[in-house]
Formats: structure tokens, C-alpha cells, sequence
């Protein structure tokens, strides 16, 4: 294919990209680098020391990477035998079955952890149901949350993210060449030794893709965290340390910490794909591979994925439950039903506000990722530039940035006294910025394989009868891949409308609250009816985000699972 050299428009649009990601990526990130190791100029690791010396945050660090550990080797676990399943096997429904348990990983955690408290409660549904049952003495309910919460909080992370890492291990088995497996069956081997010794070692590159995306996801996880009131977790304590700014710098140092950890398992994952080699000479089609399930068969797989499925389900249908229930309290289900807290929902000028400030900011987010990410996969797709690599690198950097780390730097490093500009006074462009950071590498994705599948042909056609470089991107480029420039657009759109971390850190003024915000605000009231309504606000913004997914789904059917991969 052949690639242009600079020009005026190219370096105009290399010059804007590279000013904003100065601005709202690099800036931040070296802000707290700096303050993390010393704020008066000088070089220091005592703010580390610090962390290292404080009882709570070293029990915090211990616990997040407890929560981080447990939550990946469970998904594991728990998406194996479904990813072995599911490409082993043809069976009738398989492609219905395939998209169904991939639900779960679009709806938050966050939401899900209101409806998992109500069910697993020492006098939750469960347990007033085994006392009804009578196989749980009244004055004996189980904890099953658990030290505080946290293995309420290890239970939801996994129904949340065992999509991840089924996606990822799926991906990897359908890969492996049966033909290998064939001959280690010939040779004598089955069972487990097959697996062990054939299987584990060619799918070790997908299971790792997905096992670093699950424990970076469920050690930063914020919101749940918070819905539980288990505070000792480093999100937490990261979130709290925001009212002591320039007065605590170990807040710094255990943010700059957090992002040692997240970038350093990247580089290791990295390093074991490429250290080793796992090419096979001719990959086999896996269809040919599988067999055909009984009638027998069929209906326990069947049960398998609907049990695992329903499971994942349950917090987020007991959030719908609380949210129609006139009161829920002592009982295994609500005895009265009502729709007044939608009413209330849509009559109250803060909860109404938080939807359309949502819908506001992450309108303008899907927009403004539309705008960078046609331009950076133009560039890269479209142009020879002499730093390639490296806005390749700033593009996809936010995969590997918590929201959690990137909302602290807005606020340390944007306490200016510019009010629209400083998160304390007036958040909405922060907001909008940091929506859009944190899901820019879906669209540059999308766009960038929205151009590579377009023939350069057509543009060089256009531009031999005399058209810009921009009138052939408007007119001729961008209707070809407006498919996936739609479903990026969407999904980037979706995300937003449910961001946590950012949300609950940047907006810090109730009339700028979104509908994360305002959940968080409304279980922390002690009216009986506001967790009602913080339960339908959640099933609003369900609704949109399910809306919206089932849009980019449509648009870029099985390709929107690579979304998730690394």
C-alpha cells in the first residue's frame, strides 16, 4: 500500500494530537510522578517509606492484591471448563449460548454490588430462605459477605470478569492445531496429562492476555469496593486521599505505586508471549475438530452455561427487584410492588439531572473519540510518519491506566484557579476529557481496522482529479468504514454512561453529579426509600448501556469481542 509524506494537514493533525496528549495524559501522569517523589524539588523515597510503615495501607495493598489474585484464579476456574466447552462441542444453541454468557461483562459491577448486598446479607433473601427452609437456625445467618465484605466483593468481580477470560481462552483454543492433540492421543496421552502437557502450554498466551486484564481490573476497582463499605482496599484509600492533597503525599506515592503495577504486568505480559514460541505449523480448523454433542450432552451444557449465567445475573435482577419493591426489608421478596420510585426517579431535579448530565457528558466523549480516532488511525494507516510508534503507544496507553489513576492526576494537576477548568469548581470538561482517554483505544481499534480493510486505491483516485487530503477523507473514506466508526462511536458512548472511578472522583458537586455519582450519594442516605431509587437510577442506566451495546454488538458482530483482549 502505498504511504504519503508529511504535509501540511498531516502535521497540523500531529500537532493537535500530540498537544492533547501532552495535556491530558502526559501532564497528569508526570504531575504525580513528581509530587510522589518529592515536592519541594528535591529527590526522595520517603513518601514510599511511608506506605510501607502505615498499618492500614499495608494491610490495604494486602487486601487489594488478595481480592486481585483470588478474583483471577477463580475466573479461571470458572471460564475453563466453559471455554473447553464451547469449542469442543457443537451443540444446538451453541452460537445463542456463546453470545448470552458474554452478558455479564456489560453490566457494572458497581450497579451489581447493591443487588448482591440485598441477597447475601446476614438477613438478606439467602438467608432468610434457608430459615424458612428450616435449614439455617434463626439466630445464626451466615456471613457470606465476609470479613467486612470482601469476599462479597471477590463473588461479584468474578460473576463481572469471567467474560474476559472466557473471550481470551476461547480465542486461544480455537487456535490449537487438533492435529497436535490427535497425536498425543495416539502416543498414549488423555485426560489431564493432555491438557497438562499439549493444551495448557499453546493456550498460556491467551490465558495470560485475559488473567492481566482481570487482576488489574479487580485490584483498581473503586466503586464496588465503596458499595460494600470496605475501605480497606488501596481504590479506596486512594479515593480518600483526595480531601488531603497538599497535605498527605502518600496519597502520590500509592497512586505512582498502583501504576508501577498495572504498567509493569503489561510489560510482563508482553515479554511471556514474545519470550516463547508458540506457533503451530498449520493451525487445524477447529470446527472440524468438534463433536457432536448428544441430546444428553446438549442439555447439561445447556445447564452449565444457564447456571453460570444465571448467577452472573442475579445482583443486577435483584437490583431490578429493589427498585419495584415499595419496601424490602426481612423478607425473601418484597410484598408490595410499586413504580413510584421511577416517578420519583424522573420528578426529582437531582436524580433527572444526574441522566441528562450522563447522557451530556458521555455524548460529547463518544463525539470528541470519533474526532481523535479517525485521525490517529488515518495517520497511521494513511501517512509515513518518522514517530509511528510512538502515537501508536499514547493511543493504546489507557489500556493500561486505571480510570482510578487518571482521575487522581486531573485533580492534583488541575487545581488551578480557572474554574472551568479545575475539577473542584466546575468538572464537566474533565469529565468529558477523561470519558473519552480511558475508551479512546476502542475506536482508534475500530477506525484503524475500518481503514485497513478500505483500498487506498480509491483515495489516490481522488486525489489525482485535484481533492484535498480532507475533502477525500470526508467524501470518500469515512462513508466506508462508517460501520465501524458507528459502532465505536456507540461503545465508547456506552462505557461512559456508567464510568465509576472517574465519575466519583472528579465530580465533586451535585449539580455535576452523573448517575454513578449519584447512586454513590443516594445508598449513603439513610432514607429507606433512597436505596430503592439509587436501585432504579441503576436499571435506567443499565437499560442504556444494554441499548447501546446491542447497537455496536449488531454493527461489529464478533469483532466486538478483540475489544477486550490485549
Amino acid at each position: 500500500m502505498k504511504r504519503h509524506d508529511l504535509d501540511g494537514w498531516t502535521l497540523t493533525f500531529l500537532g493537535l494530537l500530540l498537544a492533547f496528549f501532552a495535556a491530558f495524559l502526559v501532564y497528569p501522569v508526570s504531575f504525580m510522578l513528581r509530587r510522589a517523589f518529592g515536592s519541594g524539588g528535591e529527590f526522595t523515597l520517603a513518601y514510599f517509606g511511608y506506605l510501607l510503615a502505615s498499618p492500614l495501607l499495608r494491610e490495604a495493598l494486602w487486601n487489594s492484591l488478595a481480592i486481585a489474585v483470588l478474583t483471577t484464579a477463580a475466573t479461571t476456574v470458572l471460564a475453563l471448563p466453559l471455554a473447553h466447552w464451547m469449542t469442543r462441542y457443537d451443540f444446538r444453541g451453541k452460537a445463542l449460548l456463546g453470545g448470552l454468557i458474554l452478558v455479564p461483562m456489560i453490566l457494572p459491577p458497581f450497579v451489581g454490588a447493591i443487588g448482591l448486598k440485598q441477597l447475601l446479607a446476614k438477613f438478606g433473601s439467602l438467608n432468610l430462605a434457608l430459615m424458612h427452609l428450616g435449614l439455617l437456625p434463626p439466630d445464626r445467618p451466615v456471613d457470606w459477605l465476609g470479613a467486612g465484605g470482601f469476599w462479597g466483593i471477590v463473588i461479584l468481580q468474578v460473576l463481572s470478569l469471567y467474560p474476559i477470560m472466557f473471550l481470551n481462552l476461547s480465542a486461544a483454543m480455537a487456535n490449537v492445531d487438533p492435529a497436535l492433540r490427535e497425536a498425543a492421543q495416539n502416543l498414549g496421552a488423555g485426560g489431564w496429562r493432555l491438557f497438562r502437557t499439549v493444551t495448557a502450554p499453546l493456550i498460556l498466551p491467551g490465558w495470560f492476555a485475559g488473567a492481566v486484564i482481570v487482576f488489574i481490573w479487580a485490584f483498581t476497582d473503586l466503586g464496588t469496593p465503596l458499595i460494600f463499605g470496605y475501605a480497606r482496599v488501596v481504590p479506596v484509600q486512594i479515593f480518600d486521599a483526595i480531601t488531603e492533597l497538599n497535605t498527605n503525599p502518600a496519597g502520590y506515592a500509592l497512586v505512582v505505586l498502583v501504576l508501577a503495577l498495572v504498567l509493569g504486568l503489561f510489560v510482563a505480559s508482553k515479554r511471556v508471549v514474545a519470550g516463547r514460541r508458540y506457533e503451530m505449523l498449520a493451525r487445524g480448523h477447529t470446527a472440524g475438530a468438534e463433536a457432536r454433542a448428544t441430546p444428553r450432552q446438549t442439555v447439561l451444557l445447556w445447564l452449565g452455561f444457564g447456571g453460570v449465567l444465571a448467577l452472573a445475573l442475579l445482583p443486577h435482577l435483584a437490583v431490578v427487584v429493589q427498585s419495584l419493591a415499595e419496601r424490602w426489608f426481612f423478607a425473601v421478596l418484597p410484598d408490595h410492588w410499586t413504580l413510584a420510585h421511577y416517578g420519583e426517579l424522573f420528578g426529582h431535579g437531582m436524580t433527572a439531572r444526574s441522566i441528562r448530565n450522563s447522557l451530556f457528558y458521555a455524548s460529547l466523549s463518544a463525539g470528541l473519540d470519533l474526532v481523535l480516532g479517525v485521525t490517529i488511525a488515518w495517520l497511521l494507516t494513511r501517512r509515513r510518519l518518522p514517530f509511528a510508534n510512538v502515537l501508536d503507544a499514547l493511543a493504546m496507553l489507557p489500556l493500561a491506566l486505571p480510570g482510578l489513576v487518571l482521575a487522581f492526576g486531573y485533580v492534583a494537576g488541575f487545581d488551578w484557579p480557572v474554574p472551568w477548568l479545575n475539577p473542584r469548581e466546575n468538572p464537566t470538561l474533565l469529565l468529558i476529557v477523561s470519558y473519552s482517554v480511558r475508551r479512546l483505544p476502542y475506536l482508534v481499534r475500530s477506525a484503524y481496522a475500518g481503514f485497513q480493510q478500505t483500498s487506498v486505491t480509491l483515495e489516490e483516485a481522488s486525489a489525482n482529479l485535484g481533492a484535498s487530503p480532507w475533502r477525500t477523507l470526508r467524501r470518500i473514506t469515512l462513508p466506508l468504514v462508517s460501520a465501524h466508526l458507528i459502532a465505536g462511536g456507540v461503545l465508547t458512548f456506552a462505557f461512559a454512561m456508567l464510568e465509576v472511578s472517574d465519575s466519583l472522583i472528579l465530580a465533586m458537586r451535585e449539580q455535576y453529579f452523573p448517575i454513578t455519582k449519584m447512586i454513590y450519594a443516594l445508598m449513603g442516605r439513610i432514607e429507606p426509600e433512597a436505596a430503592a431509587v439509587a436501585c432504579a437510577l441503576g436499571v435506567v442506566g443499565m437499560g442504556i448501556l444494554s441499548l447501546s451495546l446491542l447497537t455496536a454488538g449488531r454493527l461489529l458482530g464478533r469483532r466486538l469481542g478483540q475489544l477486550f483482549r490485549v
